[in-house]
């Protein structure tokens, strides 16, 4: 009997423990949130981003990359708050087993908050300041505008940011006349822009390309004909 009265004070008090180290990180989550926006508002960040020059709107984006994108970085981009309880559920598994904070689990929204607001560093305290930044945006704006934004701030490798640069940059082309083909290799790059641009190795963001291609059809995108004929034109071109 004294043994399970021990055993049950030594876990209220390992409880207590964690809820307390977790409230600890949570407060300096928000605190960072906090500074961020009281140096530059999120509104006056968004608008800034809205009054440059090569700032595309979503209604010159091809329906084909809003997809691609959707399909391969946040399929329930339209139907979540901002967070996705199931990609994040996967992330803590995969980094509790890993010991690494190796998978966000990030939204199109979260990765807005963190490119719009901090830095790139891997730390949990950030990623709690990117989740209170998420929710202010989720609130203000709409979907659509989330997207746009993302897109016009993202990297693409070789210097370009926004969609605008790098649809100019890489095919010398604005967004709106990009092909399937064009929408699907763009779609990829910002995953990993150093890895994946194309003047550091072509094979590499070929198969990122098929990824984006096979997210599309997992997702009810893109026709299964018509990926295997766009992937076959890939091999071609290669």
């Amino acid at each position: 009997m004294k043994i399970f009265k021990s055993i049950k004070r030594i876990l209220l008090i390992m409880l207590v423990i964690v809820s307390l180290i977790a409230g600890l990180v949570i407060y300096s989550g928000y605190d960072m949130y906090a500074k961020a926006i009281s140096d530059i508002s999120i509104e006056d960040r968004v608008n800034a981003i809205r009054e440059e020059e090569d700032f595309v709107t979503i209604d010159k984006l091809p329906k084909e990359y809003i997809d691609a994108v959707v399909a391969v970085e946040d399929h329930r981009f339209f139907t979540h708050n901002g967070i996705d309880p199931i990609s994040l559920i996967r992330a803590i598994y995969t980094n509790i087993s890993t010991l690494s904070l190796r998978e966000g689990g990030s939204t199109i929204t979260q990765q807005l908050a963190k490119n719009l607001c901090f830095t790139q560093e891997k730390k949990l305290t950030r990623k709690i300041a990117e989740i209170f930044a998420t929710f202010d945006l989720e609130k203000k704006y709409e979907k659509d505008e989330i997207f746009e934004l993302y897109v016009n701030i993202s990297y693409f490798g070789d210097g370009y940011y926004g969609i605008g640069e790098a649809a100019r940059g890489y095919l010398n082309k604005e967004p709106k006349d990009m092909t399937l083909e064009e929408c699907t290799l763009l779609a990829g790059l910002p995953n990993a822009p150093s890895v994946y641009e194309l003047s550091n190795n072509s094979i590499l963001t070929i198969q990122r390309q098929v990824q984006v291609i096979d997210a599309m059809v997992k997702y009810d995108k893109l026709d299964v004909k018509e990926a295997e004929k766009l992937k076959e034109n890939i091999e071609k071109s290669k």
